[in-house]
């Protein structure tokens, strides 16, 4: 359950317990401009619970409000209509003395201000609430990272609270925006602790086409009570060819879309999951693994036969902040989830890259080959699939992997990391076609999930098109 605050017409505040929902018709700068007003002289604290259980509140008696971002136009969104919000009855009782950019009340104990991107003048201060607008243009560019973050240490210090409003950002332009919501993706994946924080976002689905017919059903829904955006203008926009469809998406659909060299955006990987699946023992399946040794990610995934549905079976990567310092993958914890995989499932066929591991792959080989029904080709030991060693190889692998996903032939159970390395895949063209990479080669948006997925992906095609099927041995023997 959650509690409101808005304004009377007199000006005072009133409030309402249910579920927490914007004023019809408003859109969300009238009601941040009404938020940052409860915060700065509302009931914005809790003070105790009444006698019928309900919270009670009380203002904060040194509040700081601070409307930031990284230029003056988004700032006046909001600023501007907080005059309009605050009666003769409100200015008198609240003590309000007005200005451009800092708002006063109660002689001056309680500020209300709107900041721009100098980020070493808000160093320090004692705010209570912020507001951070658009941070999907808050990028290194504009110094947007550098506000962020004294922001946050601002709030921290403060025991305070911020809130960030986003349009859909652009993967690869490491916004802000960005930054949070691969944040919240890490806690959902277990990768980084809870911290509390809040996110929510409402975006049509993947694969909503961008037909009239569909985006007549569809806008309406994405824009809440934003009511004067007219679906009819919005198709209009989006059917002119001189825009792009990324374009389009990201603005009138919320959805997290991207362009220029991404192979995939988040739709082409959503429609294919199926959060029900699971890998059961002796389900008949091919691994991929890709390793490292400190820097990039290790991984191992499965795809089982039946039906090409791939799993995460072990993910090793270096922990974020000081605790990934000098640090080394497991390589023993990692020779165990490759020998448990084998006692677990019937295993038809291992693709591993050989960088870093050449002495493990020869162990694997060495107990493992000889009950495998294909080995990579050029291949001596069965296992090894040197991905160094063939660009031509890799570059047809990789083929056959993306045309398996654009033709929806590949499922998955939504495992987050794999989500995360297959939409860091960028392309890379050569003389053979297309290949994949990371974004640069010191870049942190690791891909190693995603070749562990490509090495699995070939191990199922060759299966499929020249494996012979092994028979399961019964013990029973027959004597004629």
């Amino acid at each position: 359950m959650l509690w409101w605050y808005a304004l009377d017409e007199s000006g005072r505040f009133i409030y309402r317990k249910g579920v927490l929902q914007r004023m019809k018709g408003w859109g969300k700068d009238p009601l941040l401009a009404v938020l940052c007003l409860v915060e700065f002289v509302g009931p914005s604290r809790f003070s105790h619970w009444d006698e019928d259980g309900d919270p009670v509140g009380i203002p904060h008696p040194q509040a700081w409000v601070q409307v930031t971002a990284v230029n003056q136009s988004q700032t006046t969104n909001t600023m501007s209509l907080i005059p309009a919000l605050m009666s003769d009855h409100f200015k008198a009782h609240y003590g309000i003395k007005e200005g451009a950019e800092l708002i006063r009340a109660n002689n001056g104990r309680q500020h209300l201000q709107a900041v721009t991107s100098s980020y070493r003048a808000i160093e320090g201060k004692r705010t209570t609430f912020v507001l951070l607008n658009e941070t999907h243009h808050w990028v290194a560019g504009n110094k947007g990272h550098l506000l962020y973050e004294t922001i946050d240490g601002n709030a921290t210090k403060k025991d305070s609270r911020y809130l960030a409003i986003t349009n859909a950002y652009l993967p690869g332009e490491d916004s802000v925006a960005e930054r949070m919501r691969e944040a919240h993706d890490k806690i959902l994946e277990g990768r980084a602790v809870d911290t509390g924080s809040l996110y929510d976002s409402i975006e049509a689905h993947p694969a909503t086409p961008l037909t009239p017919e569909a985006l007549l059903i569809v806008l309406p829904k994405i824009r809440g009570d934003a009511i004067w955006l007219r679906p009819e203008t919005i198709i209009q926009s989006v059917l002119d060819t001189t825009l792009s469809a990324a374009r389009s998406r990201r603005m009138w659909l919320n959805q997290i879309v991207a362009d220029q060299d991404a192979i995939y955006g988040p739709e082409h990987w959503r429609v294919l999951e199926e959060p029900d699946l699971m890998l059961l023992p002796g389900d008949e399946v091919v691994l991929g693994f890709d390793g490292s040794k400190s820097h990039d990610d290790t991984a191992l995934v499965a795809i089982r036969l039946a039906d090409a549905a791939a799993f995460v079976l072990g993910h090793w990567y270096r922990p974020d902040g000081p605790a990934g310092d000098g640090w080394e993958v497991n390589r023993p914890e990692v020779d165990s989830a490759v020998h448990d995989a084998f006692g677990t499932y019937r295993v038809q066929a291992f693709y591993a890259d050989v960088a870093y591991w050449e002495s493990y792959i020869a162990e694997w080989s060495e107990t493992y080959a000889e009950g495998l029904v294909v080995k990579p080709d050029g291949s001596r030991d069965g296992v090894s699939f040197d991905m160094r060693s063939s660009l031509q190889r890799v570059t047809r692998a990789h083929e056959r992997l993306v045309r398996s996903i654009f033709d929806a032939k590949l499922r998955h159970d939504g495992d987050l990391a794999l989500k995360r390395h297959v939409l860091n895949a960028r392309r890379r063209v050569n003389n053979y076609g297309l290949s994949f990479g990371k974004e640069s080669r010191e870049s942190p948006r690791k891909v190693d999930l995603y070749a562990a997925l490509l090495l699995a992906h070939e191990a199922l095609h060759d299966v499929r098109t020249r494996g012979k099927k092994l028979r399961a041995r019964t013990g029973q023997g027959y004597f004629l």
